[in-house]
């Protein structure tokens, strides 16, 4: 029976960032009788919303629930809210945080949706929120990830992902809160292995998909899977992780998910780059993000910090960055020194 908006168990929730992951999540909220309140940048976006329940620019073929309300007003969609769910590009998250700084209650459960780490700072989200607040954030800070196309989220087709927190009472709040018979949230207390797992996982899967633009059949796929999942667990282990979450759902699972799924940005500009085109073509004609670009360069600069073994990452760096043909980073790595698993 769902839960009635006004019982003591319903939330005021705000979603800032009103993309394809952002709306779905709203509807996912929604759905579970939560007041949501929806922050866009773009205020066709929210009139939109607000008048014919759609979103124009993402998900545009969805309904959203009446108890969704859009703003383009950062103050008043955290007003009163229980979570912020931070849903917006990585490379964003530092500016979206210091506009939401004046505003956010003490008490507020920080939700970072974002995968990827800053290019600037080489911080992790957690970090960068952190940062930003100027104080200790760990006991309300959340990260959401895991395998989830937005599209399938907002059809409510099954998914299940991780909300990791260092304060379980924090994580396991949002588990009870948006988890559903459709929407299954996992919890752990290893947030630098979700976020880095998050972040890496994009890296690889561009990789993934030039092979895939090569031509080059599913073999080559498996084999860069398996071999992001060992540099995946490599760094995030490095830096304080858990390796058994490089085995989860934040791990393993999304990685899986974004180097085979149709619907993977980061895997689709992999398959162009493979076939030929110029990165700045591809992403020119997106509009959303495919974050793994950005975090090559700062999964590339923490693994060389760090001295950290990471020939994929490598390769896409060398890809994207220093005009390396498709074909040369392929063979680069199908053609590294033969060694021990």
């Amino acid at each position: 029976m769902p839960r009635d908006a006004d019982s003591p168990e319903s939330k005021q929730i705000a979603v800032i960032g009103a993309g394809s992951w952002g709306t779905a999540l709203a509807m996912v909220a929604a759905r579970n009788q939560h007041r949501v309140k929806l922050w866009a940048r773009e205020s066709e976006v929210a009139k939109e919303i607000n008048r014919a329940r759609k979103n124009p620019l993402y998900l545009s073929d969805f309904d959203l629930p009446e108890n969704v309300r859009a703003t383009t007003d950062i103050e008043a969609a955290t007003a009163g809210a229980d979570f912020a769910l931070l849903v917006v590009p990585s490379h964003a998250m530092r500016e979206t945080v210091s506009r939401l700084r004046p505003f956010l209650k003490n008490d507020v459960v920080l939700v970072s949706a974002a995968k990827g780490v800053e290019n600037s700072t080489l911080m992790r989200m957690e970090e960068v929120v952190a940062d930003v607040l100027r104080g200790d954030t760990r006991s309300r800070y959340v990260a959401l990830s895991g395998p989830s196309f937005a599209r399938e989220v907002a059809h409510g087709d099954p998914t299940a992902i991780v909300a990791a927190s260092s304060n379980p009472e924090r994580s396991e709040l949002l588990q009870r809160s948006l988890s559903s018979s459709v929407f299954r949230i996992y919890t752990n207390t290893d947030v630098v292995g979700v976020e880095l797992g998050g972040a890496v996982k994009n890296v690889v899967a561009i990789a993934a998909g030039v092979v895939r633009g090569l031509g080059f059949g599913t073999n080559a796929v498996a084999a860069i899977i398996t071999r992001g999942l060992a540099e995946m667990s490599r760094l995030a282990v490095a830096e304080g992780a858990r390796v058994e979450t490089m085995a989860g759902l934040a791990g393993l699972g999304d990685l899986v998910l974004t180097c085979t799924g149709e619907l993977s940005r980061n895997r689709y500009v992999g398959v162009e780059l493979g076939r030929g085109r110029k990165l700045a073509d591809i992403l020119g004609e997106m509009r959303e993000v495919a974050e793994g670009v950005k975090t090559t360069r700062s999964v590339y600069e923490l693994g060389r910090r760090l001295g950290i073994d990471m020939p994929i990452t490598a390769s896409i760096h060398a890809l994207l960055y220093e005009d390396r043909p498709a074909l040369e980073a392929a063979n680069e790595l199908m053609g590294r020194p033969l060694r021990r698993e």
